[in-house]
């Protein structure tokens, strides 16, 4: 079982990632669970940071720089936190010519972050994304699964508001 420490909601969560770990070793091998297991800690955690992949290694029996390798290789796992609300830009052909450029720039004036990054309180996150299919919508912004087409300047803190009064779900 997990290591027991004075770490608050931190051990909650590492707990609850012990508690899958357990139910898939009472299944048989925990050889070639690490990937189902860091898509669960990343679904508690919403990342996937140093001290979760080191406890996932001791759990494993496995060198930390083995689920590092892992880590760093998806695209899926991120090691940095993001936020409730997952801004994406779309920058394709047909977003691009009619202004997502401009969009994406206009969040990132409103939210003080550039893409990439996530807002100190861990609001929004915001990314710029190369195609989301949605090309008869341009410009569009996802956030979450919510698609949002046809977005202009004017748009963008309108769009903000609803997700800060937890509207937008």
């Amino acid at each position: 079982m997990a290591e027991k420490n004075k770490c608050g909601q931190d051990c909650v969560q590492l707990s609850e990632i012990d508690v899958f770990i357990d139910k898939l070793e009472q299944q048989g091998s925990l050889e070639g669970k690490l990937i189902a297991i860091l898509h669960k800690a990343q679904e508690i955690l919403g990342y996937l940071p140093e001290e979760v992949q080191s406890h996932i290694a001791r759990r494993l029996s496995l060198p930390p720089a083995k689920v590092y390798g892992v880590v760093s290789f998806y695209s899926y796992f991120s090691m940095i936190p993001k936020g409730k609300y997952v801004i994406n830009v779309c920058m394709g052909t047909a977003c691009f010519v009619v202004g997502a450029d401009k969009i994406l720039e206009e969040f990132e004036k409103q939210l003080g972050i550039k893409a990439g990054q996530t807002t100190p309180d861990r609001q929004f996150s915001l990314y710029a994304l190369r195609c989301v299919g949605a090309c008869g919508l341009a410009p569009v912004v996802v956030i979450n699964e919510k698609m949002h087409g046809k977005v202009t300047l004017k748009d963008v803190s309108r769009i903000i508001d609803e997700y800060k009064e937890g509207d937008g779900r």
